[in-house]
């Protein structure tokens, strides 16, 4: 699916963002593109990675002067999206927008993926987010120490729901369950929103989840959050708790959705030095600070290199929990 940018009337501050693109900024590369740029989002509309697609394609049209179009390529949980993407010319005219699944958890999970970390150029980080834990009100935990206790007491007796077998908030519950030593029946669904239903009309116990949309409901009463998941507490939920605080067997723990840059491996170093200089002068515009903050995520800038250690640091991370849990599949690229 193709789209200009100056169409995407959806995101919330639209025309301010493309104008304050215009106002002077950092000193950047003096690389340009050409051509139109395109930037591929691994997903379907309407999702983060598509918002931050769009929000960062928004900025180049402005500050590049060159048509933008943001093009979403769903399927195989990203990886069919980036399975196309490392053969595309390393230019700078195709981007690329990452995120734990085909970006880390992938090279672990699957057994048939036709790309590699090493076809590909990380530019930086663009955001991160937490994940949650929460539990339906009927359940007699209102912490992770409770769920600990409870669990401990009674073995294999509460159930837990995700988005899917795979997924961030699936190795999200695997590893805590691995740290613990404990145990409870994952119950797979196709999506976070079927998920989230079957947590709000109690058919599981315990839901593991990105931040939103649970935190509205944990909000309204219909859900007890226990925890989130990175290592700091989230600035829309200062009153839950994190893993880390929560056990000392969780004292490292952190987990969370990000969403960054690549390039095909091979870009020219003015070209990756431009697009980097661009991310890090959008990141630091207060209206884009405004827009991160409102979805519950921090502003992540990195170099490449910082970003090429981190994505490599989550992928041994993620790796590590998928042997535990002997999880392997095959990329379905319906």
């Amino acid at each position: 699916m193709n789209s200009q940018v100056s169409r995407r009337a959806l995101l919330t501050g639209a025309a301010g963002l493309a104008a304050a693109g215009a106002l002077p900024g950092p000193a950047r590369a003096d690389w340009r593109p050409t051509e139109a740029v395109r930037i591929i989002v691994p997903a379907a509309p309407g999702g983060t990675t598509d918002v931050m697609g769009r929000l960062l394609a928004q900025h180049l049209q402005v500050a590049w002067g060159q048509s933008t179009v943001v093009e979403n390529k769903s399927g195989g949980g990203g990886t069919i999206a980036m399975t196309d993407f490392v053969r595309q010319k390393p230019d700078g005219h195709t981007i690329m927008i990452g995120n734990p699944g085909p970006n880390a958890i992938a090279y672990n999970i699957f057994r048939n993926l036709s790309y590699k970390p090493d076809q590909l150029q990380p530019v930086s980080n663009m955001i991160r987010t937490t994940n949650i834990v929460s539990a339906h009100p009927s359940v007699p935990v209102k912490s992770i120490p409770e769920l600990i206790e409870h669990l401990k007491k009674n073995p294999d007796s509460l159930t837990y729901a995700t988005s899917g077998t795979g997924q961030s908030p699936h190795l999200t519950a695997a590893w805590f369950l691995q740290l613990t030593g404990l145990k409870m029946a994952h119950v797979p669904f196709r999506g976070a929103g079927p998920a989230l239903t079957a947590a709000l009309g109690g058919q599981v116990d315990i839901l593991f989840d990105n931040l939103f949309p649970s935190l509205p409901q944990v909000r309204e009463g219909k859900l007890v959050g226990l925890a989130t998941t990175m290592p700091e507490r989230n600035p829309l939920s200062r009153d839950i708790p994190t893993m880390r605080e929560s056990a000392p067997e969780l004292a490292q723990f952190d987990v969370s959705s990000w969403f960054g840059v690549f390039l095909p491996r091979g870009v020219p170093q003015p070209v990756l030095d431009a697009l980097n200089g661009e991310i890090k002068t959008l990141l630091a515009r207060a209206d884009m600070m405004a827009r991160i903050a409102d979805i519950g995520a921090i502003a992540d800038y990195t170099t490449p290199a910082q970003y090429t250690t981190f994505v490599q640091n989550e992928i041994e991370k993620f790796g590590e929990i998928i042997r535990r849990e002997n999880l392997q599949m095959d990329v379905n690229r319906g």
